[in-house]
């Protein structure tokens, strides 16, 4: 006599993997019981029921179970999660459950944020972030510390928040490790990037000890030590003096007051006399460095005890923007030095007053001011002794000189170094090339290839300075020289090149442009990377450009600087090796672009040398203002280190850096312990452009041999494979990628083509280039393999048409039941990759209906 009461309404569910769920219903009285799933009834043959007695209010209870399939809910495309509920029946009327959402379980393999790792001083506050992969249901985090779970119940000194942060409030030395930050959900478990803690302690003085007894030279002296604390885990090396010394006249002291007096007197007398000699020699030196016509010294490492000379140029300064081709530029006398001592230009404020009756023939304003400027002339009667300096004469000749191989680089770098080769053999299925760890690729897309044909093709990395010889001397190369082939080699579609480069990509200070080379060994320009071609396309992106390339050969990325504005990426490293049996110790601080292969170059040098790496590499931004780079050495330990005088500071001229092209350049401290018992080295390398950026490599080693560690050399990936075939080198399946091909490929009324791919997927420059290919989808989907292959996430392009599906779901009809497609999950891949295969077939099969 009542309505029917639900005992178990259905409960929200989630399909792992392909196994379907089941949701229940239970309800007394009740005569019927049917589900209705997304408003539509759910068939009888579906339902599986049954009636049971209940023993404690004799009432009948009908129980009733349906399945819900993987397939029925990718098949709903409804505006919310596919759900069903309850329908039950009386002789009263009806009762309905609550709704129960069913949803596909998955989570992403990529962090949205990696723990990262910190130095911290001990009793200092760690706060190690971590935002888990998007998944549903929503993934739980854990932490582990050396692989041990870290919980907040055994520790109070540890706090996990629910914005799954791990915090520790005071840091101990116990506290340093591996934090990896473990996120789970029903359907797997995933491990984030592993950060390093290490909790410092800096070093502290214990009391001084007592003065020893007075000597026979009327000294006295008093130690300490660095021992309350010792510095551990690259803390810092107390400041100030270890040892203190002051005069006396008891104990071992012979001499009166009267002599003691004397001795001062006569003492201070010999110093000031020293004193001036040194001003007067100062200034002699000072007048003839300072004269109008310098003079190119030879090499001065017998000087400098060892370290390597180099020429650097002192450069006035005026606005060499406003200089142009109606304008009369101030020429200079230009002006070499050779020492490791930093100068700094005294003239910096003086005006830039044109001088008369200039001829001047030059390429473009901006290049005179940095001395490039290709074939220039200059004549000038004014006198030489009256021009300011400047590198606008010097710095084109110095280029011309490198090419000619008449300017070496520092260090043990060869210009005839082996070419970097790699070879694979490529059929219809096409594949991927690899140079590794040099940032440089090649893709053969599917289809390339004629089918019941192969080709050996070959991808070779130029490492000498052939390719600088042949250069304008305006130019210089923003990235490895690459050559692909065979010659002769025949494909039906391009191939995507992947270049890294070293340059901060701007078109109002850049003027960059891809070059291949002729068959006479000269380099023709194919394309600016800013300009409309057919021939070829060019991407670039922050560290890497993007090549589709329809014929082989040799071809180089090239940069000429517009502003002085333009930025060179530099990568610096520093490297230290003990002499065996000998008391010194040397530190190596390279400079190199920064691009993957050049320090691959540097890795290889140091290995052969035995180097360890000092501190991870870091990179500064290297202006085209002119002005030079100076590496100097500073906190050195003067009481356990010595160091050769006037070494402390060495400097690469403005020419030496902007025109490195990819071949190192490294200069060398040697220090020298005063005991063997030093057994740690703790100092800063700074590395300044002159009114440029600056960049701090803090050295903390051990240097005894007893106690040297195998420090990693970073940057490097150890990757190892150099060729792939067939499908594993793609991420898009060839399925959904013929789909998408035969989906945007044919022009539709409603504009759903293939320019409206390369819009969403942020390629639509040049759309020209694409319009002349057979298939302008396949080609638009290439690129983008090119541009993602160090990614493993398939979202960029599923988000891109799940968009346009979107534009165009309001004019197309509605769905149909069933797709005209297979079904997704008999995609033969791993379940994590099958989500994202199962959103971009889903994607792609609304497209196609609309």
């Amino acid at each position: 006599g009542t309505l029917p009461h639900f005992i178990q309404e259905p409960e929200d569910a989630y399909i792992v993997k392909s196994n379907p769920i089941k949701l229940r219903c239970r309800a007394v009285p009740a005569l019927q019981i049917f589900f209705k799933c997304n408003g539509e009834w759910v068939h009888q043959n579906e339902h599986f029921s049954h009636e049971y007695k209940d023993l404690n209010t004799g009432l009948k209870v009908r129980e009733v179970m349906i399945n819900v399939s993987r397939q029925q809910v990718e098949d709903f495309h409804g505006p919310e999660d596919y759900w069903c509920l309850c329908v039950a029946w009386s002789h009263l009327g009806t009762s309905k459950s609550r709704k129960a959402t069913v949803r596909i379980a998955y989570l992403r393999k990529n962090f949205e944020q990696d723990p990262q790792g910190k130095e911290v001083p001990i009793n200092g506050m760690i706060v190690l972030h971590c935002r888990p992969p998007e998944g549903v249901p929503a993934a739980e985090v854990e932490w582990l510390k050396n692989e041990e779970l870290v919980s907040s119940l055994t520790d109070d000194n540890i706090d996990t928040r629910a914005d799954h942060n791990l915090i520790i409030n005071e840091a101990r030395l116990s506290d340093s490790g591996n934090y990896t930050c473990l996120a789970s959900n029903v359907v797997a478990k995933r491990r984030s990037a592993t950060a390093t803690v290490i909790v410092f302690v800096d070093g502290g003085w214990n009391e001084w000890s007592q003065w020893t007894v007075c000597s026979s030279q009327c000294e006295r002296q008093r130690t300490r030590e660095c021992n309350s604390p010792v510095p551990r885990h690259r803390g810092k090396m107390c400041e100030g003096n270890s040892e203190a010394t002051e005069n006396c006249t008891d104990g071992l002291c012979t001499q009166s007051m009267e002599s003691s007096n004397d001795v001062a007197l006569y003492s201070g007398l010999g110093a000031g006399i020293i004193t001036v000699a040194i001003l007067v020699v100062a200034v002699m030196l000072y007048r003839k460095n300072h004269s109008e016509y310098g003079v190119d010294v030879i090499d001065s490492s017998a000087l400098t005890g060892g370290f390597q000379s180099f020429n650097f140029k002192n450069t006035r300064q005026g606005n060499p923007l406003l200089l142009n081709s109606s304008m009369q530029p101030d020429l200079t006398v230009g002006r070499t030095y050779s020492t490791p001592l930093c100068f700094q230009d005294s003239t910096d404020k003086e005006l830039f007053d044109p001088l008369p009756d200039i001829k001047v023939k030059v390429q473009s304003s901006f290049m005179v001011s940095l001395g490039v400027a290709e074939r220039a002339e200059f004549h000038a009667k004014a006198p030489a002794e009256t021009f300011p300096r400047d590198l606008s004469r010097d710095y084109c000749s110095t280029m011309d000189r490198r090419k000619k191989g008449l300017l070496t680089l520092n260090g043990p770098f060869s210009s005839c170094k082996e070419p970097l080769r790699t070879t694979g053999v490529f059929g219809h299925h096409g594949g991927r090339l690899v140079v590794p760890n040099t940032g440089v690729s090649l893709l053969v897309p599917h289809g390339s290839v004629a089918e019941n044909m192969s080709w050996e093709m070959y991808m070779v990395i130029n490492q000498g300075e052939a390719s600088v010889q042949t250069l304008d001397s305006c130019e210089i190369l923003l990235g490895p020289e690459v050559t692909y082939g065979p010659p002769g080699l025949d494909l039906f579609c391009p191939v995507a090149m992947t270049i890294a480069h070293c340059a901060e990509v701007d078109a109002e200070n850049w003027n960059i442009q891809l070059k291949r080379r002729t068959q006479d060994s000269k380099w023709e320009e194919v394309m600016s990377v800013e300009e409309e071609s057919t021939s070829c396309y060019c991407l670039m992106d922050s560290t890497s450009c993007h090549l589709l390339l329809d014929q082989p050969g040799s071809y180089a990325l090239v940069g000429e600087p517009l502003t002085q504005a333009a930025i060179k990426r530099l990568k610096l490293a520093v490297f230290g090796t003990m002499e065996v049996g000998s008391m010194s110790y040397t530190l190596r601080v390279y400079c190199v672009d920064d691009t993957p292969h050049a320090f691959q170059g540097v890795v290889a040098a140091e290995k052969t040398r035995g180097g360890q790496l000092l501190e991870e590499p870091k990179m500064l931004p290297f202006r085209a203002n002119t002005f030079s780079l100076q590496v100097s050495i500073q906190d050195v330990p003067q009481f356990l280190w010595s160091i050769k005088p006037f070494t402390t500071c060495q400097e690469f001229s403005f020419p030496q850096v902007w025109c490195s092209n990819q071949q190192p350049l490294h200069c060398a401290f040697s220090l020298e312990r005063y005991s063997p018992a030093t057994a740690q080295l703790s100092c800063k390398i700074s590395v300044r452009q002159v009114k440029g950026h600056e960049q701090i490599l803090q050295v903390y080693t051990a240097v005894a041999e007893t106690e040297k560690e195998s420090v990693p050399f970073f940057m490097q990936t150890d990757c190892t494979i150099t060729s792939q075939t067939g499908p594993k080198a793609f991420k898009i399946p060839l399925s959904i990628r013929q789909r998408i091909c035969a989906t945007f490929d044919t022009a539709n009324a409603k504009g759903k083509d293939w320019q409206l791919l390369a819009q969403k997927l942020h390629l639509d420059r040049n759309l020209g280039y694409f319009a002349k290919q057979r298939s302008p989808s396949a080609v638009i989907l290439s690129l983008w393999e090119a541009r993602h292959q160090d990614t493993s996430d398939l979202d960029s392009l599923a988000s891109a048409l799940e968009e346009i599906g979107k534009i165009h779901s309001k004019s197309s009809p509605k769905d149909q039941d069933e797709s005209p497609f297979p079904a997704v999950h008999t995609l033969a891949y791993n379940f994590e990759y099958a989500n994202k295969m199962i959103q971009l077939w889903r994607n792609v099969s609304r497209l196609c209906l609309i």
